[in-house]
């Protein structure tokens, strides 16, 4: 009877060292298919991080690649055939050999820059006189105005004058239909005066900006008094067209 328990005893020890053995074996052969199928992981891991890396490098350099801009070169000697300047040959500019040379071309053109001066200076002067004249003119025309003298009146005046209403409205032409509006004027007055309030002269014209006042009853008693605006073109020292403003 003492021997059984030993019997059992014996066959639980045999059954614990069996199941042992069976576990270490599972695991040894767990961690070998592991380790075995480890390094396909790394690579196929290394190979995607490689081929992310290399899709951001191409995007990269599609953003911050530069156009790279050649600046062209031309050959100044090389004779023009593109034909933007015309048919016409350019003559190709002479160098300067020496310091004679280069006297003379400085000479040159300081003496077109010199007649150049004196060419505007003339225009100004020529302008200038004509401008005198005409306002002079002009200045003879007030003068008789203010006296009602239709005589010394029409006299500045181009026989075939022209007078328009701003901007081409024909008002009359001639001095018979001027002595006829202006000579009833001056006499059915008592009083007329005109002053200029701004002038402006150029050359053959000049514009005034005048008070106008008038005595339609008693010469001393002003009663009637306005703003106009009108341009005298003279040519010859006589008034040829007269442009009034309303």
């Amino acid at each position: 009877m003492k021997s059984l328990p030993i019997v059992f005893a014996f066959i639980f020890i045999g059954a614990a060292a069996l199941v042992y053995a069976t576990e270490q074996e599972t695991n040894t052969t767990a961690q070998s298919s592991t380790e075995q199928a480890k390094p396909a992981i790394e690579k196929e891991q290394q190979a995607a991080d490689e081929s992310k890396q290399q899709a951001t490098d191409r995007l990269n350099t599609l953003e911050h690649k530069e156009a790279v801009l050649t600046k062209p070169v031309v050959d100044p000697n090389k004779v023009d055939d593109s034909k933007v300047l015309g048919t016409e040959t350019p003559k190709p500019v002479e160098k300067i050999k020496n310091k004679e040379e280069k006297a003379a071309a400085i000479a040159k053109a300081e003496q077109v820059v010199t007649q150049a001066k004196e060419a505007l200076t003339q225009r100004q002067q020529t302008k200038a006189k004509q401008s005198r004249e005409s306002l002079a003119v002009v200045e003879q025309l007030v003068k008789a105005y203010n006296a009602r003298n239709i005589e010394e009146f029409i006299r500045v005046y181009a026989e075939d004058v022209e007078f328009y209403i701003f901007p081409n409205e024909l008002l009359f032409k001639g001095k018979e239909k001027l002595i006829a509006r202006y000579g009833l004027m001056f006499k059915k007055l008592k009083c007329i005066h005109s002053s200029p309030i701004k002038r402006i002269v150029h050359g053959d014209i000049v514009i005034d900006h005048e008070l106008s006042e008038t005595c339609s009853v008693d010469a001393n008693v002003i009663d009637k008094r306005s703003e106009l605006i009108s341009s005298y073109q003279v040519k010859d020292g006589k008034i040829i067209r007269v442009l009034f403003f309303r």
